[in-house]
């Protein structure tokens, strides 16, 4: 097969680009920028473009599939041609699709803990010797590659994003894979500047559920109103099996899991993760992991990458940071660090940097996500909102939006700042965002702030 990829360097792309050149592709790409990891990865495999932009010469008739990346235009030079040439043009989940559909196909879905149910999944398969094909939207410790494909897999493992296909197939990513057996974890309105309406944004849960296969699975989170909803309206369709957060106590090491009589150790903590766990174990069971095997495989489980990750420790501090971003992983994490560090000074950073969290009408979602902490800081740049191309926000309006609970910033000196007038005896730092404060280095500070203890 001979394959060609219009903006290679995409985070997803250039993963599926390398599963498909390892699987014996021939494939091509072109993008008029790469950064990395992907141009190291790209390069390692040997499928690096040679040139930075668009070549309609890399379209030719011997090609048998254009996969085209959201990151390309409708007037993509490349993709005119491929129309014009009658190529067969494929988003990214459609051509998973078409590379999985022979296989049973999991896919798990959410506004919150795709990547941490995917990741507790493929641990505990990785451990018990399961052979299993998968795609995962982040990076995962341990893998140099987040797709993985193969002739003999009989399962293919899918975390199911919400977002669109591509610039010409505006249909959510997860409507295009079918699935077999599928999760709902949760859902809480994201992505606004594509679904205006929270109606609008369950209606495409809805519909995933309608496009699970005849006789298929549908786990599903019954402590999530919306979600519930929708596994009592497909129960007399489908097979549908609920889960919940379970028993559990903190330990200063993680959790004991009180499971059907039984304890079980684990590294993770918080009520979410310990939710999550028990949709992963359901996912596991539908695909014959045995529940008892899935919590033994589990107990040297750290957590998903960027998910509540350990930036440093002593022995009355942690640091953490943390991809959450939108109101519910915002609460969620907040939540799960002072339920396992009760009696420790909890200080919450939290940076607004996506499209949805940026925008005006959408500030009081976030009312009271973090009132959990006892000091709380928010931090955005008035630039990147300008960049996005959005109206104009300021820190009263933030201010106003969570609740009055936090303090409020623009520049990352501030933060440092705010973070350096902490007791930090007894005391835990979370850094929450899908960026960086403009500039801070994680791992530095958290040398940094052991030094000064």
């Amino acid at each position: 097969m001979n394959v060609h990829f219009i903006a290679i360097g995409g985070s997803a792309m250039h993963n599926l680009a390398i599963a498909l050149s390892r699987k014996g592709y021939i494939v091509t790409g072109s993008d008029d920028e790469i950064f990395e990891p992907s141009k190291t990865r790209l390069e390692k495999q040997g499928i690096l473009p040679k040139n930075i932009g668009w070549n309609i010469d890399m379209i030719h008739p011997k090609l048998d599939a254009v996969i085209l990346g959201m990151h390309a235009r409708e007037d993509n030079p490349e993709l005119q041609k491929a129309k014009d040439l009658n190529i067969p043009i494929f988003s990214y989940p459609e051509y998973l699709y078409e590379q999985s559909k022979d296989k049973i196909r999991l896919v798990i879905g959410g506004s919150h803990g795709k990547t941490t149910i995917t990741s507790m999944l493929l641990h505990a398969i990785n451990k018990i010797g399961l052979n299993v094909d998968y795609m995962v939207g982040a990076q995962l410790e341990g893998y140099d590659c987040m797709v993985k494909l193969s002739e003999d897999a009989k399962i293919m493992i899918l975390e199911g994003d919400e977002y669109l296909s591509s610039p010409i197939d505006r249909r959510p990513k997860f409507h295009l894979y079918k699935p077999n057996i599928a999760i709902i974890s949760g859902i809480a309105w994201d992505h606004i500047n594509v679904f205006p309406t929270f109606e609008n944004y369950l209606d495409q849960f809805d519909i995933f559920c309608q496009l699970i296969e005849p006789n298929g699975t549908l786990v599903y989170n019954v402590e999530d109103l919306e979600v519930n909803k929708l596994g009592e309206k497909y129960s007399s369709k489908i097979k549908t099996v609920p889960y919940e957060t379970p028993n559990f106590e903190p330990t200063t090491s993680g959790t004991i899991l009180h499971f059907v009589g039984k304890d079980y150790h684990l590294s993770i903590f918080g009520p979410h993760n310990l939710q999550n766990l028990m949709g992963a174990l359901r996912l596991g069971e539908a695909i014959g992991i045995q529940p008892d095997e899935f919590l033994k495989a589990m107990n040297d489980f750290k957590g998903a990458g960027k998910r509540l990750q350990k930036v440093a420790e002593k022995e009355n501090f942690v640091m953490f940071k943390d991809f959450a971003h939108s109101p519910s992983k915002l609460m969620a994490t907040t939540n799960a660090v002072k339920h396992q560090y009760q009696s420790r000074k909890v200080i919450a950073c939290m940076e607004l940097h996506t499209f949805s969290s940026l925008k005006k009408e959408f500030l009081p979602h976030y009312k009271n996500s973090m009132a959990k902490a006892d000091v709380a800081l928010v931090y955005f740049n008035p630039e990147v909102v300008k960049h996005k191309k959005l109206e104009p926000i300021s820190n009263r309006q933030v201010l106003d939006g969570f609740g009055g609970n936090v303090v409020v910033t623009n520049k990352t000196s501030e933060v440092l700042e705010f973070i350096n007038q902490q007791d930090l005896s007894n005391s835990v730092l979370l850094m929450m965002s899908s960026g960086t404060f403009d500039g801070i280095n994680y791992e530095e500070l958290g040398k940094e702030l052991e030094a000064k203890l």
